[in-house]
């Protein structure tokens, strides 16, 4: 998770350029950040998902086989 300092740093950065531009320093500053919070998304997404079991309206499940696949890759790892 993206600490609150910096979440707070990019909307001051999204803001700061919707009214004037940034400077090359703050341009760099935010694309850095950017990469981090979508990385720190992604892994949180990806961690989500390898959680999920899909079970039908019978009670079958219904888990995409890539899915189980990668929770049985993550089990065999531990």
């Amino acid at each position: 998770m993206l600490s609150k300092e910096k979440l707070a740093r990019i909307n001051q950065l999204a803001k700061k350029a919707k009214q004037e531009a940034l400077t090359t320093e703050e341009a760099k500053e935010q694309s850095t950040l950017r990469r981090e919070y979508l990385e720190t998304f992604r892994a949180s997404m990806a961690n989500t998902l390898e959680n999920v079991t899909v079970i039908d309206p019978e009670g079958n499940d219904v888990t995409p086989e890539k899915l189980k696949q990668i929770k049985a890759d993550k089990k065999n790892l531990h």
